[in-house]
């Protein structure tokens, strides 16, 4: 006999690993830009160098 469907505790369910998977790309491109923010400002700062 097949189980009595919850369709509320699967819809949360599925909400919830949606929501996660879409925290973690989030901090995954926040963390990317933190890093490209990081290196032009050393580029920027070896171009200065390399004028002076």
């Amino acid at each position: 006999m097949a189980r009595k469907p919850n369709y509320n505790f699967e819809r949360m369910e599925r909400e919830r690993l949606k929501a996660a998977k879409l925290a973690e790309k989030a901090a995954a491109k926040r963390e990317e830009r933190e890093r490209e923010k990081a290196g032009s400002g050393d580029q920027a700062d070896a171009d200065q160098d390399d004028e002076a």
